[in-house]
């Protein structure tokens, strides 16, 4: 008999652990094992905790009809959840236990603690590199080290890609199907089990058909428009699949394929763009993988914990509940805090105006956007937040800031995204919706003015980074 233990790859099709076992011809018996304590940790987002409930339940449908069933437990942290799983396998006399890898450090440990669990009871561990189209080191520069330049990563692993071949597979239907008894797991099913706050995302299918035919929609209405489409947030321009990305709901391989099924190659227009949005999240994976340091709250550059922050608290809560008196960034905290996502070209606006307008430490804005993103994903939000910092992985230059006016003119130019976020803004004419401290009504808005000048501020980030850098090499 063998285990699979399910973590963030919470599917059927394209699921290599999942699909390993059943072809070994033993019994599969499907683990999952939900950890509140480590979530809270790590600012697991309620509405993402509702979305992998929502999925599990689907899931364990998905699975019986494979013959095959999904348990589930319950326990405060990793390190406990790996030695349920080792004990599972001693108890019911598995003959290994099968598992997609995760590249974060709290995860990496977990799973060596399991797979010295599991040595020492001579018990089989199996673990894939699934997570990864190429799995983090089989993309390397030409002096044989990781990249830590995505251009260069790119172009590199789209020669490889395009070199190779990869199939998208789906699963067989095991002969028989085990019923446990075990006393470690119950069968999942009671709501009563999931002890994790949950806020509601019905908004968002979670069968494997309803999850997949999104995909097929947006590659066939969508992809081709998406570089022209894609920085306006009042249209629907992008995929919205990043939540199914982030609890494995959907593989990087079925993304792909769909998106390169009889096309000629090297893709262009909006589909290369996408292609390039999926290669981004595979390159924050692999930096993940050789950089512990960015999963224990550490800049990529060495100079960039020099930077002195001032973390107003005021100024950290009027960005939070979106009251800093700049409408763009007002309405894209509207959006956060009231859908779970936001548009991907508006966190970055948001995260420039928290760091770099209000000099606020990017580990808050980290924090923030994992405790309320529905499809938070902790190497996607690193990266992302360090490269709006200046401080990552080939991050954006420390003089190019943001500026939160010019990019609502630019992306939002007639304001109707900021009306649909901002409904005191609704009677504001276009020509001020930017600026609405220039109305010469604005008295008679329920609507702050600008918590801050953001050409002083600049002028004071440009300073601050300029001495961090400079101190570090004066060191």
């Amino acid at each position: 008999m063998k285990i699979v233990w399910f973590r963030r790859d919470l599917r059927v099709d394209d699921n290599t652990a999942l699909i390993s076992a059943i072809e070994s011809g033993e019994p599969v018996v499907a683990v999952y094992v939900a950890t509140p304590q480590t979530w809270r940790n790590h600012h697991h987002s309620a509405i993402q905790a509702d979305l992998i409930f929502r999925r599990l339940v689907a899931l364990k449908q998905e699975l019986s009809e494979l013959n095959i069933s999904l348990y589930y437990a319950q326990v405060d942290t990793f390190s406990q959840s790996a030695r349920l799983v080792a004990k599972l396998a001693e108890e019911i006399g598995a003959s290994s236990v099968s598992l997609n890898k995760e590249y974060e450090f709290n995860e990496s440990k977990r799973d060596e603690l399991l797979f010295d669990l599991l040595s020492q009871a001579q018990i089989d561990v199996h673990a894939f590199d699934d997570k990864c189209l190429f799995p983090p080191g089989s993309v390397k520069n030409k002096q044989g080290d990781y990249f830590k330049v995505f251009t260069p990563f790119k172009r590199a692993y789209l020669t490889k890609l395009y070199q190779s071949s990869f199939t998208v597979n789906k699963p067989n239907e095991m002969s028989e199907q085990i019923i446990l008894t075990s006393e470690l797991v119950k069968l999942f099913g009671d709501r009563s089990l999931f002890e994790y706050p949950r806020e509601q995302s019905e908004q968002y299918p979670v069968g494997r058909d309803e999850i997949i035919q999104k995909l097929r929609d947006f590659v066939a209405d969508n992809a081709d428009s998406y570089s022209e489409r894609r920085d306006f947030p009042a249209i629907s321009g992008t995929s919205t699949l990043s939540c199914y990305l982030a609890i494995g709901a959907l593989s990087i391989r079925q993304c792909m394929a769909r998106l390169m099924y009889q096309q000629a190659l090297p893709l262009q227009g909006g589909r290369e763009v996408w292609q390039s949005e999926l290669i981004w999240r595979e390159f924050y994976q692999h930096l993940i993988y050789f950089e512990p340091k960015l999963s224990k709250g550490h800049s990529f550059t060495m100079w960039g914990d020099n930077l002195v922050w001032r973390n107003n608290p005021a100024e950290i809560e009027a960005w939070k509940r979106g009251r800093t008196g700049y409408p763009i960034i007002d309405a894209a905290m509207a959006q956060l805090n009231n859908t779970g996502w936001m548009h991907n070209r508006l966190r970055m606006v948001v995260a420039s105006f928290l760091v770099k307008d209000l000099h606020v430490d990017w580990r808050i804005g980290e924090e923030y956007f994992m405790s309320n993103l529905i499809d938070g994903d902790y190497a996607a939000n690193n990266g992302g937040w360090q490269w709006c910092a200046s401080t990552g992985c080939d991050g954006q230059p420390y003089f190019r800031i943001f500026n939160p006016i010019t990019q609502g003119e630019k992306f939002d130019s007639d304001g109707s995204f900021i009306r649909r976020w901002i409904p005191e803004l609704e009677t504001v004419p276009e020509k001020y919706i930017h600026k609405p401290w220039c109305w010469p009504n604005a008295k008679s808005l329920s609507y702050p003015s600008p918590i801050v000048d953001h050409k002083t501020e600049r002028e004071i980030t440009l300073a601050l980074y300029k001495n961090a850098k400079e101190n570090l090499d004066g060191a």
